[in-house]
Order: structure tokens, then C-alpha cells, then sequence
């Protein structure tokens, strides 16, 4: 049997999309999973749904940790928590070999996971992301085409190899941003525009979507966890990016994260990802 892999999907007040998010899991090619919905303080109908859910299937489960992180907005409104705590209790609690996650409000194809497994194995990579595409229902039950995608752009075009998303990593951090020394430095000082360039070298998103990473558990088991606002190191000037900064990390400290260009998570949002378009031809 292949190993256990464990789904962590943080939630909070999603009752309108977790069950849409958590199909997404249970229908995945991968069949060996635990599926670790974590509510981060929700008030509306998340419980029940997700617990309905798990009443017919014992691979999911609903946590609720007992300290939910308390909400955090910037300028803008946005959660600059963004259910990273959340993420970390599920990670803390996985039981699994692999360790993976899924936005609430977002699905995969449905070959996500069983391809991001065969391609940590065939690497031998510690950490392996994908890329996504807009979420569309219409397509929402249908896998990718990876060999043939291979076949037609060639490894060269779709592996992003570890050496490259080390050197991401090294770009991205401005010459300040060391630690210990910058979690000493208000956050204030790191956002504003005329000391931001210290801090955050270039604000590149991580060359992969690293909101579903797919990760092996000796990566938690070193202490890499998700991290709060003034210690991410690899963080964003909103105030957000604890994604970005746990993907940069691993990449980072591991040498040995791999990416791949396979738009395989899919992102609910109204643009399509230009880099991807025409890809409907690798759906099956």
C-alpha cells in the first residue's frame, strides 16, 4: 500500500465551499488519505457540514483547536493570519508520511495529489508544488494529462529544479531580513515603502502554488512550520504570505524543493492564469 498522505484544509465560515473543497479530496486518484479539516473559529454551518461528511467517510475528520488564532486585518481588510495557525495544528496532528494542504475555497484536479507523490518519489524531493488554474465546475471532475504534457514541452519546460527554487529564495530576502535580528524590527518599518526594499529584495511569488504543497513530514519534523507575521522571513509587505514564506523556507533550508509547471490546483478566482492557457487539451 502506498504511504498515508494527510490533507489539511484550514476553514473558517466557508460553509458555502467547504464540501465542494473536501469532495475534491475524497474523489482524488489517491486513494490513502486522511483528511484533516481544522475550523479556525467559524460561525456558521462548517461543523455540521464537514461532520455529515465524515459520517459516510472515515478518512475525514472536523478539529476544532481549542485557541483559534484570533483574526488580524491590514489596511485593506484582509486576514493577515490566513488561517496559518489553523495549518499548523493540522500539520502538528498528521499522521501521515506526506503532509498537504487545501484551501477551503478552492479544489484540485482530481490526479493532484497522486502526481504530486509520484514526482516527489521519482526526485526524490523533500517538498514538491504545482501550479493552477482558474477553478471552473465544469472541470472540476477531471484529471491532467501529465505524460502527454511532458511529451509535448519536455522536462526542461516543466521541471523547476531545486537549485532554482533555492536561488528564488536567496533573491527574494532583502539584506536585513536576518535571522534572529528581524523579528526585533517592527513590521511597520519592514511595509513602509522607504525601507521595504531591505527587507523584501523583490515581492516574486514562489515558483509554484504554494498554498497546496505537497511535503514530507521530516520538513515538520525539523520545526518548519508555518510562522506569524514578524518572523516570516520570506512574508509579503501586506502583511500576509505565510504560504510564500513557508514554500521559500523549505526551499531554502532543504535545498530540495522541486516545482512543477502542471496547473493542477485549482484556484477560485475570476482571471485565468495566463501562463496555462489552451491547457484544456491536457483535461481527461
Amino acid at each position: 500500500m502506498e504511504p498515508l498522505i494527510s490533507v489539511i484544509i484550514p476553514t473558517y465560515n466557508e460553509a458555502a465551499r467547504i464540501g465542494r473543497a473536501v469532495r475534491s479530496m475524497q474523489d482524488q486518484t489517491y486513494k490513502n488519505l486522511e483528511i484533516i479539516v481544522v475550523d479556525d473559529g467559524s460561525t456558521d454551518d462548517t461543523r455540521g457540514i464537514v461532520e455529515a461528511i465524515a459520517a459516510r467517510d472515515p478518512r475525514v475528520s472536523f478539529v476544532a483547536p481549542p485557541d483559534p488564532a484570533p483574526k488580524r486585518t491590514n489596511w485593506r481588510g484582509y486576514d493577515i493570519n490566513a488561517g496559518f495557525a489553523a495549518r499548523n495544528y493540522g500539520f502538528g496532528i498528521a499522521r501521515g508520511e506526506w503532509i498537504t494542504t487545501q484551501d477551503a475555497d478552492d479544489a484540485s484536479l482530481l490526479n493532484r495529489i497522486e502526481t504530486q507523490y509520484e514526482l516527489a518519489k521519482k526526485y526524490g524531493a523533500d517538498m514538491v508544488t504545482i501550479m493552477w488554474q482558474r477553478y471552473r465546475s465544469e472541470i472540476a471532475d477531471k484529471s491532467l494529462d501529465v505524460a502527454a504534457i511532458f511529451k509535448d514541452k519536455g522536462e526542461h519546460a516543466v521541471i523547476i529544479r531545486p537549485e532554482e527554487t533555492y536561488r528564488a529564495a536567496v533573491e527574494a530576502r532583502g539584506i536585513l531580513m536576518r535571522e534572529p535580528l528581524h523579528r526585533f524590527i517592527p513590521f511597520t518599518i519592514k511595509w513602509f515603502p522607504y525601507t521595504r526594499k531591505f527587507f523584501f529584495r523583490n515581492t516574486k511569488s514562489y515558483p509554484g502554488a504554494d498554498n497546496c504543497m505537497l511535503f514530507h513530514r521530516r520538513v515538520r519534523d525539523q520545526g518548519l512550520y508555518f510562522r506569524p507575521r514578524n518572523e516570516r522571513t520570506w512574508g509579503a509587505p501586506s502583511g500576509r504570505g505565510s504560504g510564500r514564506d513557508f514554500a521559500h523556507r523549505v526551499a531554502f533550508e532543504t535545498k530540495n524543493a522541486w516545482s512543477f509547471r502542471l496547473p493542477l490546483y485549482l484556484w477560485d478566482v475570476k482571471l485565468d492564469n495566463p501562463d496555462f492557457v489552451g491547457y484544456d487539451r491536457y483535461l481527461i
